[in-house]
């Protein structure tokens, strides 16, 4: 009979994944770095965008929520396809262990939970020129949302490995990604919200246990025929 039960990883402590030393220092990360910048960029962008070039404030808030939830749809498609890419090469399995693979085998490291400060300014520098190009100003606060939504999902993916799951709403995120973690790796990518995993029908499989359980629950009605 197949367990029920969410298998822990056996690694602990944190992997060497480079021979340079100056490497393997930027691939560690203390979380509230991140944090810290990605905030202080938005309040800057929010700033500019209000004070430099005018944007009256409701117009900010949609723009910022609409960044923020676009972000939710691009944690998901890269956690998918980019972090869980087919290890179909030495070069791919190479690439995947080192963007996310070590991850999986590691995930307590907490020095590991965000991507290195430097790389993370890159590459929001370019999402930047990008969105500039589409968007025109509109950039300001649609970049600020985007931003705070990937600080948001760095924020819940660290609390989910380093913290006991709360007692509160936001359990269903520590058990959503635990499933991904622990049982089912080809689902759950959604780790700051599980609405993408319901739209495109990646959500976890009902366990053995919980289908017997509702069996049980099964209200027969004694006057039926």
């Amino acid at each position: 009979m197949e367990s029920t039960k969410l298998k822990r990883p056996k690694h602990k402590g944190s992997p060497k994944l480079f021979k340079n030393p100056i490497l393997e220092k930027l691939t560690h990360t203390h979380i509230s770095m991140p944090l810290i910048i990605f905030g202080l960029i938005s309040i800057a962008l929010i700033y500019y965008g209000i004070i430099e070039k005018g944007f009256e404030a409701p117009i900010m808030v949609l723009l910022f929520i609409a960044g923020l939830f676009f972000f939710t749809f691009v944690e998901y498609i890269m956690h998918r396809y980019l972090y869980h890419i087919p290890a179909t090469s030495e070069r791919k399995k190479k690439l995947s262990y080192t963007m996310h693979g070590v991850h999986h085998d590691y995930p307590k490291d907490k020095s590991r939970l965000a991507m290195p400060p430097v790389l993370s300014l890159v590459v929001a520098t370019i999402l930047f020129i990008i969105y500039r190009a589409v968007l025109g100003d509109y950039v300001f606060g649609f970049l600020a949302g985007f931003l705070i939504g990937y600080a948001a999902y760095l924020g819940v993916h660290y609390s989910v490995h380093a913290f006991r799951v709360p007692n509160n709403f936001l359990k269903v995120l520590w058990h959503h990604h635990s499933i991904h973690h622990y049982r089912e790796p080809d689902r759950a990518f959604g780790v700051s919200s599980p609405l993408w995993d319901q739209i495109f029908r990646t959500m976890p499989r009902k366990n053995p246990r919980a289908k017997r359980k509702q069996k049980t629950n099964v209200y027969i009605d004694p006057e039926a025929n």
